[in-house]
């Protein structure tokens, strides 16, 4: 008897709770889309971190944050944006709850979870829910929730080690992990286990791919400038840093020499006797002339170095038949070297009008102001005979503002689960907490170097004492804390039998409260440096309750519906939520939710909080009226400006509210094929944006520097010092503002199928994930919208990360004995560079996109190719090959983008224009990084 016991137990379908409802099922094709990636999935990827294996989502779109995108405020971290709706409206969960967001919000403002710092080793599988989910999770679960869960228990021991290597240069990755654990729940009561982690990821640079066009910044072959840093060309007036200091004498005279390639003068600055190169061995005038003075680019990171040591503890204890104890404590640690492509360090030939500095609402901007710059003629090393400006590279400094930056997340939970009174109940609480440690190098005290410079003790080639180099260019150091501690209760269990099944109840409670201490650093508070990160002090308080009922009316109808009421300080609001699902055969069903959500405002819009920003280049209206660096009067300077906006936080703001609802259908027509088809439609209301460049009522007041003398065009190409009407412009104030919102819609696929070839042949098992999107409107003020589906807008989001209409992910795996081979291919669709809510619709003219979003000078003053108007599509294919030599040991090989394919040119995504590469980050990573390979081995016992 007691085996026939056994037998049936063995085959009751186990209970399980999927992310998106909290009440336990056995089917887990829910009503609402959920993807899973199981642990199998992931060590089978042939990945090395979950960011990169969720970055290659199909459902992941535009504003994702990934580690390659070296502009990010949050630049080091990594962040999901389920269907394009940004890092902030896709919720992150740690086994089902809340984790402390990152210290630095992307772009200043939305708070995300960094998955980077998340071992593989320690998860036991990934839940991606494709719908809002606000009436089960409360804020910021708008466009989905991903609920990344980590290991339960573990019996025995894994010990794993792998490298691999770029096959262009620089990428090196190394990672080894172990796992052990003992005891067994049924049979011992309790279970115990560790699981550690280090991986190693070495830096790509883009000195290390500048062969490639998208990595090369001249771009005369392509009709457009050469941008290299330290060429002269017609965009620098002939005038930049170089990689070794030279003097210029501006009122030197006028002899310009005669241009082969032209027939025309060169402007006046090409003349000689003007230049003195101080060290003529490294730079001289005809290497200048030439481009021959440029600076190689082995600073900036196409991809950054990164070290990740991780731990996870658990224990789980049976306290009776019915309850368990668990607990859970993690560290995970990750350290990255960025830099975000702004070449700092060089000398200031004309004037230093001063860092600007924020701090607790107040903007002081004049901070280390040097009026004049020139160099004496009576200096030492001037033999000009008259007042000189000094170009050039600051030797013995960094020349790119550097951030060494160590995240550690940690994290600690007790979850106590059991039965009473007919409950089902799940009692949590956790301590969670991120702190991140920055060390600055490559920032520059002006006031200090000229000090120094004009009492006599600098040496404008190098050779200056470390305590020296130290003043002029400080290493200073920032932390940075961001807290969540929270409790959940929840209890679920049946009421009553109804229809063709149980009624069901789960009911719950939340708790959370969220605190950031995230001040600026102390040299950029003083305006002694140039600005750092944005800061953010401020608290969240959350409580809520919330239920979900679940019925069968008749046979195989499911129905939910749910609502959740969250009090907040300075709101309350109420999510509700309903989903059915209609199963009328085995082979098809149909389902469907419609779910309200919201966005409570976070400390960055509403605490104390402030960041400087650029969103658009300008001309400025009166120093450079038509926008002609060479119209006599103009100030070349003032011509194509990107001001720094300074971004002032609003208390009043109201939480973003949206609606959305999912339609589809779930197949099995052949044993072994499942398919489902889901439609979304989300609109998003009440965003919380800036009022530059979202409100047309916004009028930039931009605060002006005082007045002092600069180049001023003659009209014939040659430039002359004079002292303008009016100072140079400082910055604008803009602040927060609900304004607009977002609609957007489309279609979303999973096709899975297996199938056992003949003649013990093996099996195969072949997945698509794709999606489409019909539509993605920005909506402004006065019922304005513009279409971006297929463009490069919004480009105000997280780097004018594009909007393609496609994105499908497809793997094919074969098993046979003791051999496992994966195949995935990962498709992204081409679009448009135009970004229309910019009013940009004509990419060919002069100037072209290129300068339209965000400034950037590829094409500046020439006609743009048509070629570049659109971003082509991209294709990697990803290989990863297991073999079990034995019972115990696995060799595993991966070669990841295996046919070696280079990102598209995108000529408008901000996210690495500082660095001058011209590819998306966000979407094309893996062509940047090129072919990789690896190989690795893993030992059980």
């Amino acid at each position: 008897m007691a085996q026939t016991q056994d037998a049936v137990s063995a085959q009751a379908p186990a209970r399980v709770v999927v992310t998106g409802s909290l009440i336990s099922r056995t089917d887990t094709e829910t009503p609402t889309p959920v993807q899973v990636l199981t642990a199998a999935d992931i060590q089978k990827s042939g990945k090395t971190s979950v960011a990169e294996l969720l970055n290659d989502l199909a459902a992941n779109g535009q504003g994702t944050l990934g580690t390659g995108f070296s502009g990010a405020f949050a630049n080091g971290a990594s962040g999901i944006s389920l269907r394009g709706l940004t890092v902030g409206a896709t919720l992150v969960l740690v086994d089902g709850h809340r984790l402390a967001p990152y210290p630095l919000s992307d772009d200043a403002q939305r708070a995300f979870v960094d998955v980077s710092s998340i071992p593989f080793d320690a998860i036991d599988s990934i839940e991606v829910l494709k719908s809002g989910a606000s009436s089960l999770y409360g804020s910021d679960a708008i466009a989905g929730v991903v609920n990344i869960k980590l290991k339960k228990n573990l019996n025995g021991t894994r010990v794993a080690a792998e490298s691999g290597n770029t096959q262009h240069g620089g990428g090196k990755t190394h990672r080894a992990s172990i796992s052990t654990g003992i005891g067994d729940l049924d049979n011992d009561g309790y279970n115990a286990f560790i699981t550690a982690e280090w991986r190693r990821q070495g830096a790509i640079k883009v000195a290390d791919r500048d062969r490639f066009d998208w990595a090369n910044a001249d771009w005369r072959s392509r009709g457009g400038n050469n941008i290299r840093l330290g060429v002269p060309n017609g965009l620098n007036s002939r005038l930049t840093a170089t990689n070794s200091p030279f003097l210029y004498n501006p009122a030197g005279p006028a002899k310009p020499g005669i241009n082969p390639a032209t027939g025309k003068p060169y402007a006046a600055i090409d003349n000689s006797a003007n230049f003195q190169f101080l060290d003529p061995t490294k730079c001289n005038y005809d290497l200048y002339m030439s481009g021959g003075c440029a600076i190689r680019d082995d600073k900036t990171n196409i991809q950054p170095q990164t070290e990740n040591i991780n731990l996870l503890v658990g224990m789980t204890k049976k306290l009776n038949a019915d309850w368990e104890l668990a607990f859970k404590g993690s560290m995970f640690q990750r350290n990255s070297v960025n830099n975000r492509g702004s070449y700092l360090s060089a000398y200031s030939p004309t004037t230093f009008g001063g860092n600007n500095s924020l701090n607790n609402g107040v903007v002081t901007s004049g901070n280390s102001r040097v009026p004049s710059t020139l160099i004496p003629a009576n200096a030492a090393f001037n033999q000009l005979g008259a007042p000189a400006r000094l170009y050039g590279y600051i030797p013995g400094t960094d020349p790119f503002a550097t951030q060494d930056n160590t995240a550690t997340t940690t994290r600690f939970a007790l979850d106590l689960h059991g039965s009473a009174y007919g409950w089902d109940v799940n009692v949590a609480g956790g301590i969670t907490k991120v702190k991140t440690d920055i060390d600055y190098s490559g920032y520059i005290d002006r006031a200090a170097l000229y000090n120094a410079i004009f009492n006599g003790t600098w040496n404008p080639i190098g050779g200056n004492s470390p305590a020296l180099l130290n003043t002029v260019s400080p290493h200073f150091s920032n932390t940075l804390e961001s807290k969540l501690n929270y409790f959940d209760a929840v209890g679920s269990r049946e009421l009553m039998q109804l229809g063709a099944g149980p009624l069901a109840l789960a009911a719950g409670v939340h708790y959370h409260k969220r605190t950031q201490n995230s001040p600026a650093a102390s040299l950029t508070a003083n305006g002694q440096v140039a600005q750092t990160t944005a800061f953010v002090i401020g608290d969240e308080t959350n409580t809520a309750a919330f239920a979900e009922l679940q019925a069968t009316p008749i046979k195989n109808l499911e129905l939910h519906a749910s609502g959740r009421y969250d009090h907040y300080k300075n709101f309350n609001k109420f999510t509700p939520a309903a989903s059915f699902k209609w199963a009328p055969m085995s082979q098809f069903g149909v389902r469907g939710t419609y779910a309200k959500g919201f966005r409570a405002p976070n400390p960055a819009e509403v605490g104390n909080a402030g960041s400087f920003f650029t969103f658009n280049g300008i001309d400025d209206p009166v120093l450079c009226a038509n926008g002609n660096p060479n119209t006599a009067g103009n100030v070349p300077t003032a011509c194509g400006l990107n001001p720094p906006y300074v971004q002032l936080t609003t208390p009043s703001l109201s939480p973003e509210k949206s609606t959305s609802y999912t339609l589809g259908v779930i197949l099995e027509p052949v044993r072994g094929l499942n398919a489902t088809l889901d439609y979304y439609n989300i609109k998003v209301t009440n965003q919380i944006v800036s009022a530059a460049g979202n409100d047309p009522s916004y009028v930039p007041a931009f605060v002006r520097g005082p007045v002092t003398p600069l180049d001023i065009a003659n009209g014939d190409g040659t430039t002359s010092v004079g002292t303008p009407a009016l100072g140079p412009i400082i910055y604008a104030t803009s602040p927060y503002v609900n304004l607009g919102g977002t609609k957007t819609s489309g279609i979303e696929a999973d096709i899975g199928y297996r199938w056992r070839l003949p003649n013990d042949l093996g099996s195969l098992k072949a997945n698509l994930s794709a999606a489409h999107t019909f539509s993605y409107l920005t909506e402004a003020a006065g019922g304005v919208s513009y279409q971006l589906a297929g463009t490069q807008g919004p480009s105000a989001i997280s780097g004018a990360t594009g909007s393609p209409k496609d994105r499908a992910q497809f793997s094919l795996a074969w098993s046979r004995g003791p051999l496992d081979v994966n195949t995935t291919v990962n498709y992204t669709s081409d679009f448009s560079t135009i970004d229309p809510s910019l009013g940009v619709n004509d990419c060919s003219g002069p100037g072209g996109t290129s300068f339209n979003v965000g400034g950037r000078a590829y094409f500046r003053n020439l006609p743009q190719p048509e070629y570049y108007c659109h971003v082509a599509s991209f294709t990697s294919v990803n290989l990863n090959l297991q073999y079990k030599l034995s019972q115990n040991l696995t060799v595993k090989g991966s070669i990841l983008n295996l046919f070696d394919r280079q990102p598209p040119a995108d000529v408008a995504t901000y996210g690495n224009s500082g660095a001058q590469t011209s590819y998306n980050a966000s979407l094309h990573q893996a062509g940047a990084i090129g072919r990789f390979f690896s190989l690795g081995l893993a030992y059980t016992f």
